[in-house]
């Protein structure tokens, strides 16, 4: 039983291990798309808030950092992420054409790590595997190491953070994957501890070449997998744009809502963005108590928690527990470019002035603390070095007491929660560090001496040992604070917020634009790089139309034009609506994905697109871009039915669309419709000549239809059998019988496509329906039910045949009055009148 045994014991045990290894990564790549049919066709796809670090469900990691110095070939990039990675002993490549011809020269597999240069357990793993010869020793052998940062190369990490999710049904960063030497994956994890990671590595390489045939034919299974998931695979299109949809997402967030804590769910907590924009949308409609209550107990829950930085002001990226006291210490710039929207909005609607300050705090820090000097936004402040998450931030009772005096000290303790014993617990442990975090134990306003107390001891702080900054300017994050900025200053007259957000969209049209016009992703070191994905050009278009509605100044409104027509050019699916994340001669991977949801914390850059484009159709009168976000929304309307948590941004655009909608009906004549739906290039408005009806009684219905320019619909005889006619019918009921229908007349077309004379509807169009209520119907509401068919197309495609709902609601009443009293005007214009 001595030392002998013991290492027979050890030998044995490392076996069984890789043995149970092996096994678990076959059983892990059998399983991979089942998991996608359990996880996106039953509508539960992780949401942006799923993906965090992966050290949340990783043991903490033992040893001590490498002390060598080696250089690799991130040494010439400008990613700080890959230059924090440029002295490891593995021979790392940035992902591209030379990486992928080697891995397909040496026929090695590829290990690709995902991570961006703030990301705490991307550290921890550097430290514990990436800086360790012995790990990588067996990457330089067997396997093309490539690194990649996430925030430059969005487009990367969502096609293999879908992998991560499918194979593992949890996503974070770091993202590991392994991949064939075309890119296909076949393995993936998040985190992993030095000796798990060598074993894994170890297994890994022998099944590529052991295992080879069965290796590939999994890889073409995630590969689909990933190709059907990015692609929007099984959601519907063309389903109803209404009320209805937009109700049914509000009940989702009420359900979700945290009354006890703030915000929706539980741990980890993200700052609710796209919730809380949508909802402060909505209270504007409706002026519901139960939404103000939501939006003010989840400002107040921010604001008071340690997940808000009372001492230098700003946020970090999110809670790890429900209370919002314990922050993962990450500041982000996207984070905070919306929570000033989130502040101003809720001082708007309040009048409450803690909510004032925390906008002033959020603008002093990026002032301060983010401002490239061409005037741009850096992009993120690191959490703290491995071993010191927090450290910077967080502060010993004693250590309060010697910077303000005795006196001093402990009433700052007392207003921000500071105990002798420390209220911190190490994120990643658990363990107890005697620190405090600050906070506001109550929601009461401090009172503004200890204002005097706070520059102390930022002061002070200043002087430790400051986290990392990741100093790259990105033209969509910075896009979102320019939008932040120029909002609060216009609504809350503050000039320099504005002249803040001015600055920095001046710097990137004068350093992030090519000399064609394109817009670059990233800035840093005096470079400009990457063509600009769908994020970039939609919120630096939205940026710049606040600054246009701050400032007055046109040259701006010119700028978001500009994005928006490229958007149009470049971004459009032609075919079926939406925006592509990506342009269509970008580097070409394994899908070409609309990435619908956003990533991260960051809106949807399909939503923000279609808000984008339905402001300028207002301010232009260029009817394209509203018919454009219209397609969109009917495109992505499966999406908003199925998964509304997540989709806020793109219910967001929905809503105000709709209200747009009503303004130009209420503009025209009638007040609003009795029922509306989008169909695409075709909206549908419904209208009844009375809703109080007597048993026995006629009346009529009207059904408009108006047409985008440039598209078409089919008459009842189309006169081929291949296209859908725009037919109308009511739903059986026992209430009503519908009489004759009258359509208006329909005109021929040669089509040169289909090589036929067809029979088609353009412009705006009236349908006619006389309803008769049966003699024996039962006195009180009867809800009626239309449908209407009818197929859309232009002169290069036709969409698929799209079915519209329009539900009417009927009081049945034998005292009802016997004249017509709605909506004279149209109904005199179709004959049937007073």
């Amino acid at each position: 039983m001595g030392p002998a045994m013991n290492a027979v014991r050890s030998r044995t045990s490392r076996k069984q291990r890789r043995a149970a290894i092996a096994a678990m990564c076959l059983f892990i790549l059998a399983v991979a798309i089942l998991l996608y049919v359990q996880i996106y066709r039953r509508g539960g796809e992780p949401t942006p808030y799923d993906a965090v670090e992966a050290g949340h469900m990783a043991t903490q990691p033992q040893g001590d950092s490498h002390d060598g110095r080696p250089t690799n070939r991130l040494i010439h990039e400008t990613s700080p992420y890959l230059l924090q990675h440029a002295h490891n002993p593995v021979n790392w490549y940035a992902w591209g054409p030379e990486a992928l011809a080697q891995a397909k020269r040496e026929d090695k597999p590829i290990f690709l790590s995902i991570g961006y240069s703030t990301c705490y357990w991307c550290h921890v793993m550097e430290r514990e595997c990436f800086e360790r010869q012995e790990v990588a020793d067996i990457l330089n052998k067997y396997f093309i190491a490539i690194k990649v940062d996430r925030e430059e190369r969005p487009d990367i990490d969502e096609q293999y953070m879908i992998a991560t999710q499918l194979i593992t049904r949890r996503g974070g960063w770091p993202n590991s994957l392994w991949l064939t030497p075309d890119g296909r994956p076949w393995m993936a994890g998040t985190y992993y501890p030095r000796e798990q990671f060598i074993d894994l590595l170890t297994q890994l390489a022998d099944m590529w070449r052991t295992r080879r045939a069965e290796v590939e034919q999994r890889a073409d299974q995630l590969a689909e997998a990933i190709r059907q998931v990015g692609s929007g695979a099984g959601v519907e299109v063309g389903l109803p744009v209404n009320q209805d949809l937009l109700d049914q997402a509000v009940a989702s967030l009420q359900q979700a809502f945290d009354a006890t804590n703030g915000g929706f769910g539980r741990a980890p907590k993200f700052p609710p963005h796209g919730p809380l924009r949508l909802l402060v949308h909505q209270f504007g409609r409706s002026e519901d108590p139960e939404l103000l209550k939501i939006i003010t107990r989840t400002l107040d829950a921010m604001a008071t928690g340690g997940v808000r930085d009372h001492i230098g002001g700003g946020f970090h990226r999110y809670a790890t527990d429900d209370h919002w006291l314990v922050p993962h210490f990450e500041k982000m710039l996207y984070d905070n470019a919306q929570l000033m929207r989130a502040y101003t909005d809720g001082f708007l609607l309040t009048g409450d002035r803690r909510y004032r300050q925390a906008v002033e705090d959020i603008f002093a820090w990026v002032d301060r603390e983010m401002t490239d000097p061409g005037g741009g936004f850096h992009s993120a402040i690191d959490a703290g070095a491995v071993g010191e998450e927090g450290r910077f931030y967080v502060w010993r009772y004693d250590e309060v007491l010697e910077v303000l005096g005795k006196q001093d000290g402990k009433s700052f303790a007392e207003a921000y929660g500071l105990r002798k014993g420390g209220n911190f617990q190490e994120e990643a442990t658990g363990r107890k560090t005697g620190a405090n975090i600050v906070h506001l134990p109550g929601p009461a306003q401090p009172e503004a001496g200890l204002k005097a107390m706070r520059d102390k001891l930022l002061a002070v702080r200043n002087r430790r040992r400051h986290p990392h900054k990741d100093d790259k300017v990105l033209a969509g994050w910075n896009g979102l604070m320019i939008a932040g900025l120029a909002y609060a200053g216009g609504q809350l007259d503050e000039p320099r917020y504005t002249r803040a957000a001015a600055r920095a969209a001046e710097f990137i049209l004068d350093n992030m634009m090519t000399k064609e016009g394109g817009l670059l992703r990233s800035y840093r070191a005096g470079q400009a790089k990457l063509p600009g994905y769908l994020d970039d050009h939609a919120f630096l278009a939205e940026g710049l139309l606040e600054l246009h509605e701050a400032t007055g100044e046109r040259r701006w409104l010119d700028a978001a034009r500009r994005l928006a027509d490229t958007i149009l050019s470049d971004f459009e699916d032609q075919r079926a609506g939406g925006f592509f994340f990506a342009t269509a001669d970008h580097e070409d991977l394994l899908l070409r994905s609309k990435n619908i949801m956003g990533g991260g914390n960051t809106p949807s850059g399909n939503g923000v697109a279609v808000l984008v484009l339905l402001r300028l159709g207002r301010l232009t009168g260029q009817d394209k871009y509203v018919q454009a976000a219209r397609r969109a929304l009917a495109s992505l309307s499966g999406v908003m039915w199925r998964s509304p948590r997540g989709a806020e941004s793109l219910l967001l655009a929905a809503a105000v669309d709709l209200e747009s909608a009503a303004e130009v009906i209420e503009a025209s004549g009638p007040a609003d419709s009795d029922a509306r739906q989008v169909l695409g290039p075709v909206t549908v408005d419904l209208f009844a000549s009375r809703l109080q009806v007597r048993a026995g009684q006629t009346f009529y219905v009207a059904v408009v239809l108006e047409i985008a320019d440039g598209w078409h619909i089919y008459g009842p005889n189309p006169g081929v059998d291949f296209v859908v006619p725009t037919t109308i019918s009511l739903v059986p009921n026992a209430a009503v019988t519908a009489g004759d229908i009258v359509l208006p007349a329909s005109r021929p077309l040669a089509d040169p496509v289909l090589g036929e004379t067809v029979e088609i509807y353009e412009g705006q169009i009236q349908l006619l329906i006389p309803l008769t209520v049966n003699p024996d119907a039962a006195s009180g509401p009867a809800t009626l039910q239309l449908h209407l068919v009818t197929q859309a197309c232009d002169e290069a495609q036709c969409l698929a045949p799209q079915t519209a709902t329009l539900q009417l609601t009927l009081d049945i009443d034998p005292d009802a009055p016997r004249e017509l009293t709605r909506y004279p005007s149209i109904f005199d214009s179709l004959g049937v009148g007073r």
